[in-house]
């Protein structure tokens, strides 16, 4: 049985979202139908927006939904019908990343979240007037009122669980938090630095608030940003407009350099520096992402002192553990991240990318 439902539909490469009715088939084996209640809106969705990946369009993106499970497939056990519950990204569940509780390392996490549009094998979950549109986006393509879910993407939460609140953990903040948790760990007095203050940026920084590092520097080039970082738990900041970078790290550790540092804009001239800035033994996480090809060259010298630099997709997360305690950090109010967010009913999808693109807005909430 069909559902009829409305989706954000992206036409072509640079194209703003349109409202269009579409359909959505009955879930299959291992899937579920979720009616959204939130979505957050990530750098990523307006990346394959753009046409700068390789996801077929038109199409429907969207992966940080949350929202109330109404139907499932065969063979669903984890989420029942009425059950609230978050959206992130999909993963086998039988290779060895996998099974080595990794899924954002997957073996089929490309094709499956970020550039397929289609399940694994090639039917889209998502028509238009009986054609295919490129759907499956992280396992959801949430930018809809409903939509057919992977039952690995779900992350069940309690009823009573503010859910307008809770949708971007499915990507951006486990993102950050993960960074600092899952690779960091900083010991007690480390040095974090985090360069760009943004969505993910600033769940680093929230995060590395709740460890035993001694220092936690933001960089940014938005002084509203920044205030707004020492507000929730850097110790320092550096404004990349009137300083420069690599020296204010130099003064703030007293040469010693950072034993942490998160890279978040994908520029790579900023990288490098995160890199240069390390202490011996340091390690450098990318985050942000550039256009595929790009290179940082590295001074293979400075390396041999035990730094790393180290790749990061979606925190290294295994959802089923980090984001039932990201929400409890959230509902207590321990990690503050309403502070991050602008709401915007799903209709003004466009005002909220201009928000986004423009800065206004840190971390868009799309609302049903």
């Amino acid at each position: 049985m069909m559902t009829a439902t409305t989706a954000a539909v992206v036409e072509s490469g640079g194209a703003a979202f349109t409202l269009s009715p579409v359909e959505l088939g009955a879930p299959r084996f291992g899937e579920v139908r979720v009616r959204l209640v939130a979505a957050g809106l990530c750098h990523t969705d307006l990346g394959a927006a753009s046409g700068g990946l390789p996801f077929p369009l038109p199409g429907v993106l969207g992966h940080e939904g949350a929202g109330v499970v109404e139907a499932v497939g065969p063979g669903v056990t984890r989420v029942s019908e009425g059950d609230h519950v978050l959206l992130s990204f999909t993963s086998c569940g039988n290779c060895g990343k996998c099974r080595a509780g990794h899924p954002a390392y997957c073996a089929t996490w490309l094709p499956l979240n970020l550039i397929g549009g289609t399940r694994s094998d090639g039917s889209s979950p998502i028509t238009r007037d009986g054609t295919a549109l490129g759907g499956h986006f992280f396992g959801q393509s949430s930018f809809a009122h409903h939509a057919i879910a992977d039952e690995r993407s779900l992350i069940k939460v309690d009823p009573d669980a503010p859910l307008d609140l809770l949708a971007p953990l499915g990507c951006g903040v486990q993102t950050g938090a993960g960074a600092v948790w899952n690779v960091l760990r900083p010991r007690p007095g480390d040095t974090i630095v985090v360069t760009g203050a943004g969505a993910v940026g600033l769940s680093a920084i929230m995060a590395a608030n709740l460890t035993p590092a001694r220092k936690i520097i933001a960089v940014d080039r938005v002084p509203e940003r920044l205030h707004l970082a020492t507000e929730l738990g850097a110790t320092h900041v550096v404004d990349a407009t009137q300083q420069d970078t690599a020296e204010a790290l130099a003064e703030l550790t007293g040469g010693a350099g950072v034993d942490g540092a998160i890279e978040t804009t994908g520029n790579t001239g900023v990288l490098r520096t995160a890199i240069d800035a390390l202490a011996p033994c340091g390690t450098a996480v990318i985050v942000g992402a550039p256009p595929f090809g790009t290179e940082v060259p590295v001074d293979v010298n400075m390396m041999l002192p035990g730094r790393h630099i180290v790749g990061l997709t979606l925190g290294d997360s295994e959802t089923q553990t980090l984001i039932p305690a990201l929400v409890d950090l959230v509902i207590s109010d321990r990690l503050p991240l309403q502070r991050l967010l602008t709401h915007y009913q799903f209709a003004d999808i466009n005002r909220a990318v201009a928000d986004m693109n423009s800065g206004a807005s840190i971390k868009p909430v799309l609302l049903f």
